[in-house]
């Protein structure tokens, strides 16, 4: 396993522009990107034994990632 963050980003390189207009346009979507960095970091710390938890922890982090990743991807695609 790959212990790289999962920045946005690198998640969505052909939308790295769109993100950084939303985040400065887009309360809502600053919002969920917000979450989503701080998730991530969580698991990325988690992931690197930086700040160990158990696997389950590590699990509920990883699909609360997903869902604020697919809120993300949900806004994206519709302003494309």
């Amino acid at each position: 396993m790959s212990h790289t963050p999962h920045e946005l980003h690198d998640e969505f390189p052909s939308h790295a522009a769109q993100i950084t207009r939303l985040r400065a346009s887009d309360d809502h979507f600053a919002r969920l990107a917000d979450d989503y960095h701080q998730v991530n970091r969580a698991v990325h710390r988690a992931e690197t034994d930086t700040a160990p938890t158990d696997d389950a922890h590590v699990g509920q982090l990883r699909r609360q990632r997903m869902r604020l990743k697919d809120q993300i991807w949900a806004i994206l695609s519709k302003a494309d």
